[in-house]
C-alpha cells in the first residue's frame, strides 16, 4: 500500500506536533516535514476558526497542486462556503478527529473525493432552498446552468456519497459519475468536487 504523503499545516507548533504523533503511526499516512511538504499529495490544515490566516494558508497549499484538508475548532455554513471556495477539499471538525476518522478523511481528499459534517450540508441546502422558494422563484428567476444527471450527481456527493456509492445508486459507471464532475468543475472553472457542491449550494442549483 502507497502511504499518502502529507503535510501539516499549523496556527502553532504545539498543534502541529499533536495531530503529528496521531499520524506518524499510521501505516496509510507518511508525514513530510520542511521542504518536503512541496512533495505532499494532502496538506491539513489545523485551525480554531474559519479566519483569513487559514483561508490564506488554503490558498497557498492549493496553488501547489495539494489537496487540501482543514481541521477547526469552529465552523458554520458562510466558513464552510468561505473554506470550499479557497480550495479545501475536505473538512473535518476537532471533536470529531479521531485518528481512524482523520485518516479517513485525508484518504478521501487524496482521491479526489469531498469530505464534509453532513449537519453542515444540511443546513446550507435548507437555506439555499429558502433562498430559491422565498427571493428567486417569486421574481421569476433561476438557475439552469446544470442538467439534471448533473444536479443529481452534485446532490448525492453533497449527502457524502463517494464515487462508487453515486455510482451504484443511479446505475451509472464510476467512469460516467467521474466525467460528470469533471465536466461540471471545468465547465464552471471550479476548483475540485467539494467547490462544486458550494457552488450549486450557493447558487441554488441543488
Amino acid at each position: 500500500m502507497e502511504r499518502i504523503r502529507t503535510y501539516i499545516h499549523a496556527e502553532d507548533p504545539i498543534s502541529r506536533a499533536g495531530v503529528a504523533s496521531q499520524l506518524r503511526p499510521r501505516p496509510e499516512i507518511l508525514v513530510l516535514d520542511g521542504p518536503e511538504a512541496a512533495d505532499a499529495a494532502v496538506s491539513l490544515v489545523v485551525a480554531d476558526r474559519v479566519a483569513e490566516p487559514a483561508l490564506r494558508a488554503i490558498r497557498n497549499l492549493r496553488h501547489r497542486g495539494t489537496g487540501v484538508v482543514l481541521m477547526v475548532v469552529e465552523v458554520d455554513d458562510a466558513a464552510l462556503v468561505s473554506a470550499i471556495e479557497a480550495g479545501v477539499a475536505a473538512l473535518i471538525r476537532r471533536s470529531e478527529a479521531t485518528p481512524d476518522r482523520l485518516v479517513a478523511v485525508i484518504r478521501s481528499a487524496a482521491a479526489g473525493e469531498a469530505a464534509v459534517p453532513p449537519d453542515l450540508l444540511c443546513r446550507l441546502l435548507n437555506q439555499v432552498g429558502q433562498l430559491q422558494r422565498q427571493v428567486l422563484s417569486p421574481r421569476g428567476l433561476s438557475f439552469a446552468v446544470l442538467a439534471d444527471r448533473e444536479v443529481e450527481v452534485l446532490r448525492l456527493v453533497a449527502e457524502g456519497l463517494d464515487t462508487a456509492e453515486i455510482a451504484t445508486r443511479l446505475s451509472y459507471s464510476q467512469r460516467t459519475i467521474k466525467t460528470v464532475l469533471h465536466d461540471v468543475t471545468t465547465r464552471l472553472q471550479l476548483r475540485n468536487r467539494s467547490h462544486a457542491v458550494a457552488y450549486a449550494l450557493r447558487e441554488g442549483l441543488i
